[in-house]
Formats: structure tokens, sequence, C-alpha cells
């Protein structure tokens, strides 16, 4: 017992990371005060850019590899986002892509699957955002993005001159990263995936057709609480599927709170920022604890400019429609799992001997 919550605690392993954290703070500093001062939306995506590079750490060997990643798919996941949310079927097809997409980054283990909640949450932030600014083109927004991250890089090379290592490292070899990640996918029982596959495939459809047909304000509050109770370590349990909603439901009602008792933008920065620098430095380990605390900086950066905390009721409500959605499709998967177990018994029965 003492070795599983020390398991679930472990936020960071060994002493925390400043040097990227500094990264992060100012990557996102600049665009958050520009966007301050000049009250222009645009700025909001460029520091939502500069955080999602910023969880790369640049001194690790595919760090910059892995910055230049995911600025190029985050840019590319908010600009869908923010295209497919005046159409119910553009989105009921690509959030189900994408639930797909993260049930099958999950496989390959816990890295992977930071890199496919990084672009869940985009999709629901890009989805979310659309009709709440004067930005109408989804590649104006994936430019303001990459602007942001590319300006995480700059800083990033800063630091690997200050510790003396290459500007960008050796390649690595892609066929032995896919011999590991293909010897990790085996692990997992084909069964148990597909499931979770379909799991993430329904409900992340679901909520994204939900937040348009219903036309949603700040309709990422719904998604990103439905995309965080997708783990695939929950394996079918209800239990924990109920544990994760409440967290989530929790950790929204504990962030709306915040933002209804401050209700000031430049309040609102002066407080995210060393959040994201303490977030940084400490980043957890633990999947499941990664993605409360990532989440929970998407939204404040989402909500950094906002000037509408006074309708903090919808807000709550789009969360616990998310947690309602959540559990309903986590109790169909379970009963779905008990009948598929069912019928394994009784096509075991005949083949046993007495």
């Amino acid at each position: 017992m003492k070795s599983v919550l020390r398991k679930t605690f472990s936020w960071h392993a060994g002493p925390p990371a400043w040097g990227p954290a500094m990264v992060a703070g100012f990557g996102c500093a600049l665009p958050l005060l520009l966007g301050l001062f000049s009250g222009h939306p645009g700025f909001l995506w460029a520091s939502v850019g500069a955080f999602q590079a910023a969880q790369a750490n640049p001194l690790h060997r595919l760090g910059m590899l892995r910055m230049l990643m995911l600025i190029g798919l985050g840019a590319c996941s908010a600009g869908l986002g923010f295209w497919a949310a005046s159409d119910p079927l553009l989105s009921l097809g690509l959030f189900a892509a994408f639930g797909c997409l993260l049930a099958w980054l999950q496989r390959f283990g816990s890295e992977a699957g930071k890199l496919g909640i990084g672009l869940a949450v985009c999709l629901c932030l890009g989805q979310g955002q659309q009709g709440l600014g004067n930005l109408d083109k989804p590649l104006a927004i994936a430019t303001l993005f990459v602007l942001g991250g590319l300006w995480v890089m700059l800083l990033a090379f800063g630091l690997r001159g200050m510790h003396g290592l290459r500007m960008w490292p050796y390649m690595p070899r892609f066929v032995s990263l896919l011999k590991v990640l293909k010897r990790h996918a085996k692990r997992l029982p084909r069964q148990q995936w597909r499931l979770h596959a379909l799991a993430c495939t329904l409900a992340f459809s679901l909520a994204g057709l939900v937040v348009n047909l219903a036309d949603l304000q700040r309709g990422y509050w719904l998604t990103l609480t439905v995309v965080t109770t997708l783990q695939l370590e929950f394996q079918g349990s209800l239990v924990r599927a109920l544990q994760s909603s409440l967290a989530s439901l929790g950790a929204a009602g504990l962030l709306i709170l915040l933002g209804h008792s401050l209700q000031d933008p430049a309040l609102m920065v002066a407080t995210l920022l060393p959040l994201i620098t303490l977030n940084r430095a400490i980043q957890a380990n633990h999947y499941a604890l990664f993605v409360l605390q990532t989440t929970v900086c998407f939204v404040l950066l989402a909500e950094s400019l906002a000037q509408d905390w006074q309708l903090a009721e919808v807000r709550l409500l789009n969360a616990l429609f998310g947690v309602i959605l959540a559990l309903f499709v986590a109790l169909l998967m379970h009963g779905v799992q008990q009948l598929l177990e069912k019928h394994a018994k009784r096509m075991a029965a005949p083949h046993q001997t007495p």
C-alpha cells in the first residue's frame, strides 16, 4: 500500500527543474503581458502555444525535437478545433478521431499519452474559444500558436547554450524508437485496449457534439472535464472513473472560485505566472497527476484575460455535464466488459475437461 501511494503522489523525480521552469515562465509572460496591455485575444493563443512548447525539457536529448513536435501538432489541433466548431458533424468526427488518437498514444506509455493529452486539450480550447474574440480564421489561430512556441524555443536554445550543449542534438534512430514502442504496446491485452479506445472515441465525440449542438459558452470546461477521465490505467474500474471525475469537478470548482474572486485580468496574470513556473519546475511524472496539473494551467491560460467571470454558474454547469457524460460512458463500457467476460466464460466452458 505504501509503494502504491508513493508512486501515485510522486510529483517529480529528483530536484526541481528550474531551468525549464524559467523558460516556461518567461515564455508565457511576454504574450500574456502583451495581451493584458493591448487587449488583443491573439496573444492568448501565443501564450497557449508557449505553454505547450514548454512541456518539453530542452536539456534532454530529445527535448528540442519533442518541443518542435508539440508546437506543430498543437497548432494543427487548435486550428482544427476552431475550424470544426461551427459544424456538428465535423465536431463529431474530429473529436472521435482525437479520442481514438489519445487511446492509441496511451497504449505506448505515459510519455506518449502526455503528448496525446496535450493535443486533445488544444483541440478543446480551439473549439471552445470560437466566437469569443474577433479572430475568425483557423490559420490565424495556428500561426499565433506557432509564434508563441517559437519564442519558447528561442529561450530554450539560450538555456542549452548556457549549459554548453549542442544547439540541436543528434537525431535519434527512429527504428529503435519504434521497436521500443512496439514492445511496450504488446504488454497490453488487445481486448482491454480496444475497449479503452471505444470509450475514448465515444466519450470525446459526444462531448464535442454536445458543446456544438447546445452552443455552450466556454465549452472547453465540458470537454476538458471529459478528457481528463480518459485514462488507460483505470482498466474499466467504475470506482477510479468516479474518483477521477470528482477530482476534475473539484478542480474546476476551485478554478471558478479563484477567477470569480479575482475578476481582474491583471491579478489573474500575476497569479498565473508563478503558478506556471512552479508547475514546470515540479512537473508530475505520474500520468494522472500530470493530466490534472497541466489541464489546470491550460484552463487558467484560456481564462486569464476573461471579463465574464460573473458567469461562474455557466462554467460550473459545463463541468458538471462533463462529469455526467464521462460517468455515463464509463458505466456503458463497464457493462460491455461484463458481457464480454460472460461470453468468454460460456465459450470456455464446453472445452473444460471434467
